[in-house]
């Protein structure tokens, strides 16, 4: 039962935040990417958690797999931040 739930729960969050970014239109991204960096944070801490504490091995994979996601997500996010902050620098 364990696993449905948390499986379930994976792809809900998948879905939402897919419906989520969609719905964005693209002249807020840049500045709403510097502010989510904080929230992927705390989800690649969790995902970590989830990764580290896996009782099964599946657990340790969808972990590993959230840790790698969320990585991505927040270096991508320094990355366009970085670059909409050198926009306004003097040259």
């Amino acid at each position: 039962m364990d696993f449905i739930a948390m499986l379930t729960l994976f792809v809900l969050a998948i879905f939402l935040g897919v419906e989520l970014i969609t719905k964005v239109p693209p002249t807020l991204h840049t500045p709403l990417m510097s502010g989510s960096n904080a929230i992927s944070g705390i989800t690649l801490v969790g995902a970590l958690i989830a990764a580290g504490h896996g009782e099964s091995v599946l657990v340790q994979v969808f972990g590993f797999v959230a840790v790698v996601l969320a990585t991505i997500n927040v270096v991508g996010g320094f990355m366009v931040t970085n670059r909409m902050l050198a926009m306004f620098k003097r040259k």
